[in-house]
C-alpha cells in the first residue's frame, strides 16, 4: 500500500482501531444552562486521533479539535473555533472521560460516558430522541450509520448522522420533524433524505433513504451499540491445518522480525509463499480498514497445500526495529532474511518457495528476484512501475477527481505537493525539513483545511528517510532484470497503482528481461485492496464487506498450482 501524498483527502492507510475511539456524551454545567455535548474519538489513516464535538442545544455539529494529544490515558483538546481546552483522565475501561473544559476565564467540571444512551432522554420532547443505528447497502458498500436526535433549547428537534465505515461523524440532519408516527430528517451534506415510521413499541423506524436518484429501504432501530462489522472472509479457529508463531532474525539490521508460517496437514516438504505488505507499518496480516487481506490469503493458499509465511513489518506487531528509517531496500534485506529462514525448516521446499508482494510489497519482490539465481516465482498484486514521486502524483490526481475535486484544486494540490517533492531533495536535516514544509503549508493557505492533528504525521512521514528513497527509487530496471516466472494482477478501479499507467510500463521491463513466463493481467471492478468496488476510492475500503476478491485468490492458487504442484 502506498502512502498519499500530503494533500491527497481520501487516505487508503486505516490503522488499528484505538481503545478509546468512539461516541461519548457529557453535560456542561454553565451557570444555569446546560449544554449537552457529544464527543467522537476516531483515529485518521495517518495515526493519530481525532476528535471532533456536536452542541446538541445550539445545534452545532462536528466542531473539529485543532489540536489532540493522547497518551497514558491522558486526553487534551484544543478547539481553536470557540477558545477552548479539555485536559481529562480516561478510565482504564474507557467507558469515562473526567476533566475540566476551559474556555475564556471560566473552568468548568466535565464528564463524559461512553456511546450516548439508547433510551429515550428523560427529558426528551419526541418519541425519537436518542440514539438509532442503522446499516444502508449501496454500491456494494454495506454503511453503518448512527443516528442521534435530540432537541434544542426551543424544544425543536435536532440531529445528527454518523457514517461509522467511512469515519464521518456529525453530519448535521434538518428538518428533523415528528408527528404522530411519522418521522422525517434531510442531511443536506450528501443530498439525503430519510422518510420513515415509528413502530409502536418507539424501538424502531422503518422507511425510505432516498439520496441522488436512487431510493432505499432503511430501518434504524434504537440501540447505543453499531451494528455488527461484517467481514464474512476473515477465517475463525480452528484451522485445518497448522499455524506456528515464529521469529528470525537480519542480523546485518539488528532487527527481529515476528509472523505466523502456517503448514498444511501432511510431513512435507511444501511449496510455500512468503507474503510481502506494502508501504506503512503493517502487521502480519496487512490489516486495513477492519479487513486482513494477508490472512484470508494465507488461509486460502494453505488450505490449498502451499505453506505460507506473514510477517509484521518492522516496527509493527512484535517485530522490533523503526519503521520510520527503513527504506523499501532496508524492507527488501527483511523479505531476504525471511526466505533464509523458510530455507531452514524442513517442512519447506526450497525450490517451490516463491514470494507474493502487494503494492510497495510488488516493488520489492522484483528487487530480490533480480538479485537471486534460485528464486522460483513470483506473484505481484498491484505492482507499481514508475518512480516514486509519478505514482504518488498520479495517485493523488485520481484520488482528488474521484472525491470530487476541480480541475483547479487539482492543479493547486500537484503543484504544492510537486514544491513539497523539491524540498524533500534539496534539505537533508529532517527538522530544518519539516519547518520548510510547514512554512508550504501555511503560504498555500492549506493550514485550515488540515488539522495539525493529521499534519503532523504526514510531515514527519515526508522527512523520513523511507520516503527521500522512495521519492526517486524507480522499479524498472529490475524488473527488466527478472526472469522467472511471474504473474502479475492489477485492479482495473485501483486509484492507487492505476493499471492503465503501470500494467504497459511492466509488460514492456518484462519484454526487455526476455522473460517468457509472465502471465499480467487487469481484473475488471477491483481496486488497489482488489476488492470488488464502486468508484475505487479508498474511502470506500471500510465500507466493502470483501477483503479479497475470490477471483483474485482462484487466479493465484490456479497459477501456482500448474507450475508447482504439491508433491
Amino acid at each position: 500500500m502506498l502512502c498519499l501524498a500530503l494533500l491527497a483527502l481520501s487516505i487508503p492507510l486505516v490503522p488499528q482501531s484505538l481503545p478509546i475511539e468512539g461516541t461519548y456524551t457529557g453535560t456542561l454545567q454553565a451557570g444555569e444552562a446546560q449544554l449537552h455535548l457529544v464527543l467522537h474519538l476516531s483515529k485518521t489513516s495517518s495515526g493519530s486521533l481525532r476528535a471532533s464535538l456536536d452542541s446538541l442545544d445550539q445545534g452545532v455539529f462536528a466542531i473539529e479539535a485543532s489540536a489532540v494529544k493522547y497518551a497514558s490515558e491522558q486526553l487534551k483538546l484544543e478547539v481553536a473555533s470557540v477558545g477552548a481546552q479539555y485536559e481529562a483522565k480516561v478510565s482504564a475501561d474507557h467507558k469515562l472521560i473526567n476533566g475540566t473544559w476551559s474556555q475564556g476565564e471560566a473552568t468548568l467540571p466535565l464528564l463524559f460516558r461512553r456511546e450516548a444512551p439508547a433510551h429515550r432522554p428523560i427529558d426528551a420532547v419526541s418519541p425519537v430522541e436518542g440514539l438509532w443505528q442503522s446499516a444502508l447497502d449501496m454500491h456494494g458498500m454495506h454503511l453503518r450509520l448512527q443516528l442521534h436526535v435530540s432537541h434544542d433549547t426551543e424544544g425543536q428537534l435536532i440531529g445528527a448522522l454518523d457514517n461509522l465505515d467511512q469515519g464521518v461523524t456529525g453530519l448535521p440532519a434538518v428538518n428533523v420533524t415528528q408527528k404522530d408516527a411519522a418521522f422525517h430528517f434531510e442531511i443536506p451534506a450528501v443530498g439525503a433524505t430519510f422518510d420513515g415510521t415509528l413502530n409502536a413499541a418507539k424501538n424502531g423506524i422503518a422507511g425510505e433513504w432516498s439520496m441522488g436518484l436512487s431510493t432505499d429501504k432503511l430501518e434504524f432501530k434504537r440501540s447505543d451499540q453499531p451494528f455488527e462489522l461484517r467481514r464474512p472472509q476473515t477465517p475463525t479457529k480452528p484451522y485445518p491445518y497448522r499455524e506456528e508463531e515464529v521469529s528470525f532474525r537480519n542480523e546485518a539490521a539488528d532487527v527481529t522480525l515476528a509472523g505466523s508460517l502456517t503448514l498444511p496437514k501432511g510431513a512435507g516438504p511444501f511449496p510455500a509463499a512468503l507474503l510481502i505488505a506494502g508501504s506503512g507499518p503493517y502487521d502480519r496480516d496487512e490489516s486495513i480498514a477492519n479487513h486482513k487481506p494477508f490472512l484470508v490469503l494465507s488461509d486460502y493458499l494453505t488450505r490449498k497445500g502451499i505453506a505460507v509465511l506473514r510477517y509484521d513489518k518492522r516496527g509493527a506487531g512484535k517485530s522490533t526495529g523503526s519503521a520510520d528509517r527503513a527504506t523499501t531496500l532496508d524492507l527488501a534485506s527483511d523479505a531476504q532474511a525471511a526466505i533464509v529462514f523458510l530455507k531452514t525448516r524442513k517442512e519447506i521446499d526450497a525450490s517451490r518457495l516463491g514470494l507474493i508482494g502487494h503494492s510497495e510489497g510488488a516493488i520489492i519482490a522484483p528487487y530480490i528476484a533480480s538479485h537471486s539465481k534460485d528464486l522460483p516465482w513470483i506473484v505481484l498484486l498491484a505492482a507499481p512501475a514508475t518512480k516514486g514521486q509519478d505514482t504518488l502524483l498520479t495517485q493523488s490526481e485520481l484520488i482528488g477527481r474521484a472525491g470530487g475535486l476541480s480541475d483547479a484544486q487539482l492543479v493547486a494540490s500537484l503543484s504544492f505537493d510537486k514544491a513539497a517533492y523539491d524540498l524533500v531533495r534539496e534539505e537533508s536535516n529532517p527538522g530544518i525539513l519539516t519547518g520548510k514544509l510547514n512554512d508550504l503549508v501555511k503560504e498555500s493557505g492549506l493550514t485550515s483545511a488540515i488539522p495539525p492533528a493529521a499534519l503532523e504525521p504526514q510531515l514527519r512521514m515526508m522527512s523520513s528517510p523511507w520516503f527521500r528513497f522512495f521519492l526517486d527509487y524507480d522499479p524498472i530496471p529490475n524488473l527488466q532484470k527478472t526472469k522467472c516466472p511471474l504473474l502479475a494482477l492489477y485492479g482495473q478501479k485501483d486509484l492507487q497503482v492505476s493499471a492503465k499507467t503501470n500494467l504497459p510500463l511492466l509488460q514492456k521491463a518484462l519484454q526487455d528481461a526476455g522473460n517468457q513466463d509472465a502471465d499480467i493481467r487487469q481484473l475488471a471492478e477491483l481496486n488497489h485492496l482488489f476488492q470488488h468496488a464502486y468508484s475505487g476510492s479508498p474511502a470506500e475500503y471500510a465500507a466493502i464487506e470483501e477483503t479479497l476478491s475470490p477471483e483474485v485468490l482462484e487466479i493465484i492458487s490456479g497459477w501456482l498450482s500448474q507450475r508447482f504442484s504439491p508433491k
